[in-house]
């Protein structure tokens, strides 16, 4: 595709992109520009040509696109930004131009398709109480597995699980599907994630629960950020590590040293940094630290905004120097199924020594009596 297109997306940001001084700001913290180099990579030139995309000065070309979708919606920029530009929002509305324009990558087709016929991305058709091996019934609290947990780490799920049965909670398995997330990050129609979102809903809400907790850092920012402007939800919503930050557990000694990666979505995007912390603080005989980069300036693991679908090389690149931030620890320790998946081909590119676990992986075992 090589033609002008109308962005009817992109027209009530206009104000916004105009405001951009292209300072050059966002250029020390992308992680995506930090490999590649050139100004379209960065927020500012991305700013540059979404512009130019609305006012029909440019073509939608293949160069557009790769650069449009090569941004991990990490949100750094926006944190980095002296003008307040809110970047993220920018290239979203960009990418449902595109896709309302005719384009979408393969490997985002092969996904987006995937989703709507199955219900997930990875084309499972187990339903994630089949995979896990449970079964739905009314209960004060649901678990909202997530795709990545439920089909690909399901390590985490299972941990997850097992630390729900040993504090003795009344908990459910939701009867659920995509929570939407994806298709929204790489452009789809809302209306399209839409019918995910009350899907959803409506299972949970069958299940008369009081709360739902997550897994996954982008199915809880999706629910608690994405899904209250569409739907309405009559029920809390928290990361697995907020409730369990409630919970008194004891925990056996752990002698490894410990550090912690923020997930974007549960970060920067949502604003959780202390329940995790909390958490780790509590096991005996660990030694915990920070890496040079951490809470509001942590460094993005480079998998999301649909970049590790579309160019996982660029994406465990991103991962790399993530993990490489991380080698002075015994165990890297994260909150999301999906950045543990992309640190963990971070690791395989870089040749690093630390154990990367999700935070359940590492209190399951630990937890006493």
């Amino acid at each position: 595709m090589s033609d002008v297109i109308e962005a009817k997306n992109l027209r009530p940001a206009l104000k916004t992109m105009m405001t951009c001084t292209y300072c050059g700001f966002c250029k020390s913290v992308c992680p995506t520009y930090e490999g590649i180099g050139w100004d379209p990579s960065v927020a500012r030139g991305r700013i540059i040509l979404a512009y130019g995309l609305l006012r029909q000065d440019i073509p939608l070309d293949d160069s557009v696109v790769e650069y449009i979708y090569q941004c991990t919606t990490c949100k750094d920029c926006e944190r980095r930004c002296p003008s307040g530009i809110e970047v993220v929002d920018v290239v979203e509305r960009c990418r449902r131009d595109i896709v309302a324009n005719g384009c979408m990558l393969p490997r985002h087709k092969r996904l987006v398709e995937s989703v709507l016929e199955h219900g997930n991305p990875y084309a499972e058709e187990r339903s994630v109480a089949q995979a896990l091996g449970q079964k739905k019934r009314k209960a004060r609290t649901g678990y909202f597995v997530g795709c990545t947990a439920a089909y690909r780490n399901q390590s985490i799920a299972l941990s997850a699980l097992s630390i729900l049965n040993k504090l003795g909670e009344d908990y459910t398995i939701v009867d659920e599907q995509c929570c939407g997330s994806v298709l929204q990050r790489i452009g789809l129609d809302e209306d399209i994630t839409l019918g995910l979102m009350e899907r959803n809903v409506k299972a949970i809400e069958e299940l008369e629960v009081d709360e739902v907790v997550f897994s996954c850092a982008g199915c809880y920012r999706t629910f608690k950020k994405e899904y209250p402007k569409h739907v309405d939800l009559d029920f809390k919503v928290r990361h697995i590590s907020e409730f369990l930050a409630s919970k008194k557990m004891e925990l056996a000694p752990y002698q490894k040293k410990i550090t912690y990666h923020d997930p974007c979505h549960l970060g920067r995007h949502s604003g959780v940094y202390d329940s995790p912390r909390q958490l780790l603080s509590r096991i005996p005989k660990a030694e915990f630290q920070e890496m040079p980069r951490h809470k509001e300036t942590a460094r993005c693991c480079g998998g999301g905004g649909g970049v590790r679908s579309a160019y996982p090389e660029l994406s465990s690149a991103i991962a790399a120097k993530r993990v490489d931030e991380a080698s002075f620890a015994d165990v890297l320790v994260t909150t999301c199924p999906f950045c543990v998946s992309n640190l963990r081909a971070g690791k395989e590119g870089c040749g690093g020594k630390v154990d990367i676990k999700d935070l359940v992986e590492v209190l399951d075992p630990l937890i006493m009596g």
